[in-house]
């Protein structure tokens, strides 16, 4: 049978519900992903040229198909056009993750995310109209940086330059009203969230009480939430 030929689909493949999402390659990310957004609950559609790895997959998510995403026909077979969400988790063969966005545009596809391996192959898929691009090497690289450096229990940057940090608050801050702790003025970040040892996550107002301990939620510009989660160590 030719490559660009469908090799092994199961039942119909196409969205069933508007928490359907297509996965194109099944590499570590892409399986990652795929068995992640099973757990929360939506219909996954995984695409890889490789029988081996859509084996490992059958039964585990929703529909895992053999079969190369960067012919047409393929994509039409499967009801591409069709999905409202589509990632591209294509890393290794540049090539083939710019032709699959090429597809998709041309499809209409309304939300597509796109994994780089690079700087270049990022700035490609951007220039092509790609809202989402994903570097996870990178951004991983980024983030355990962070953890690394600071006090940070968990740091998730939101934008180029505005971050979220779990860290726990120091003894300075203890039994201070936060609107009384002068966190915002000398840090320039915003506690969103406290956690009390013991207790549950709640939101934060000027009227909270900080303990030592306490795993709180800050926001701000990443340069002042490492220098904020480093003062609490």
């Amino acid at each position: 049978m030719a490559k660009h030929r469908l090799f092994r689909t199961g039942l119909s493949a196409g969205p069933t519900s508007d928490r359907s999402v297509a996965v194109i390659g099944l590499g570590r990310f892409g399986q990652s992903l795929a068995l992640e957004l099973m757990d929360e609950g939506a219909e996954v559609l995984g695409i890889d040229v490789r029988e081996d790895t859509v084996q490992a997959l059958n039964g585990r998510i929703t529909h895992a198909v053999v079969a190369d995403a960067t012919y047409e026909d393929v994509m039409r077979q499967l009801s591409i056009p069709e999905f409202e969400r589509v990632v591209i988790a294509i890393g290794s063969d540049i090539q083939s993750s710019i032709l699959v966005t090429s597809l998709l545009l041309r499809f209409g596809v309304q939300k597509i995310w796109a994994k780089a391996v690079s700087d270049p192959h990022g700035l490609i898929l951007e220039q092509l109209g790609i809202p989402h691009v994903i570097y996870p090497e990178k951004d991983m690289g980024r983030r355990v940086a962070h953890l690394v450096l600071g006090s940070m229990q968990d740091f998730i940057e939101i934008d180029t330059d505005f971050a979220m940090v779990k860290t726990a608050l120091g003894a300075e801050h203890a039994g201070t009203r936060l609107g009384d702790s002068g966190i915002r003025r000398r840090y320039g970040v915003t506690v969103t969230s406290v956690k009390p040892v013991g207790g549950t996550w709640q939101s934060a107002t000027q009227d909270t009480v900080l303990q030592e301990g306490d795993t709180i939620l800050v926001t701000g510009p990443i340069r002042q939430a490492d220098r904020f989660s480093r003062a609490m160590s």
